[in-house]
């Protein structure tokens, strides 16, 4: 078996510190752009010092994913080169903090899974997060909600479950998540529900609850406010849209009264099981999940808007 940790490549002289790991990769399930963006967020708001870089050419297939190169008149100008990093940045206190963002690995996915948990061991990380969208049956007209998923149960106090038992195609960092988990390391993930008819476009607001659901968990002094302008201007748009469409306007208000109910069980209910002791036809089945997540990386690998 090929060494792990031959699959990066370790920055010299950089001093690591920080005992939370973010990791946001790109190429499954984002829908409005969560993750993207919310690394993006972060980045933007403390300059990140670069800790290791992976081997990309052993990692992806570029025939699926082709990386842009710029063509100006009878030449090759420039080529954006694929990444994945793992990068030191601070909060807003100063408080370091590593994370790990770039490409979903296509190939080697038990090797990079080994990469990264010698890379937690080896900086003493302490608490593993990762975000993305999926795309949910909730109106943007209500708070964001998230499912959160963790590798113990204490990791994930006062979050209900959404839903039951379902299948769902894997992901690297899925994979990755599982794996540390297995090697007794804690990793905490949330997938922000992002409503379905705005899963293909940018919707700030899901990253902005992403951001405060990872500073919440990690006690890191994390800032949207990069997003909020986006989210306010994007807010206006879609306020905009449905005004113009009956047809969008009762599929909103039909998504309004489920998730009204749906909430109104919960709090009825009032307890830990609340989503499975209180009324759940307005909950999704697994089937409709699966399907849902289906459609959308369909309609991703179209290319559809």
């Amino acid at each position: 078996m090929r060494n792990p940790a031959d699959l990066y490549e370790l920055a010299p002289g950089v001093d690591v510190a920080g005992s939370v790991m973010l990791v946001v990769l790109d190429g499954f399930v984002d829908a409005g752009s969560v993750g993207r963006q919310t690394a993006e967020a972060l980045l933007a708001a403390s300059s990140a010092e670069e800790v290791a870089a992976f081997d990309v050419d052993r990692l992806l297939d570029y025939r699926s994913r082709r990386p842009v190169m710029t063509f100006v008149e009878n030449a090759y100008t420039d080529y954006e080169a694929p990444k994945l990093t793992l990068s030191q940045a601070h909060d807003a206190e100063g408080t370091p903090f590593l994370l790990l963002n770039g490409l979903e690995p296509d190939l080697e996915w038990e090797g990079f899974a080994a990469a990264v948990r010698g890379l937690v061991e080896r900086f003493s990380v302490t608490l593993t997060v990762g975000v993305h969208g999926i795309p949910m049956a909730v109106p943007h007209t209500r708070p964001v909600t998230v499912t959160a998923h963790g590798s113990r149960p204490e990791l994930v106090t006062g979050h209900s479950p959404w839903i039951g038992k379902v299948s769902v195609p894997g992901s690297a960092a899925a994979l990755l998540e599982y794996r540390l988990g297995q090697a007794g390391h804690d990793v905490l993930g949330y997938a922000v529900h992002v409503p379905s008819y705005l899963a293909q476009s940018e919707y700030p607001r899901a990253a902005i609850a992403a951001v405060e659901h990872v500073a919440g968990a990690t006690g890191l002094a994390l800032t949207a406010e990069s997003l909020r302008t986006t989210a306010e201007e994007t807010d206006a748009e879609i306020a905009q849209q449905v005004a113009a469409s009956e047809e969008v306007q009762r599929v909103v208000a039909n998504l309004e009264r489920q998730y009204d109910d749906f909430m109104s069980a919960r709090e009825d209910a009032d307890g830990a099981d609340a989503l499975f002791t209180g009324d759940e036809s307005a909950l999704p089945t697994a089937d409709e999940l699966g399907a849902e997540l289906e459609r959308y990386l369909a309609d991703r690998e179209r290319g559809d808007g």
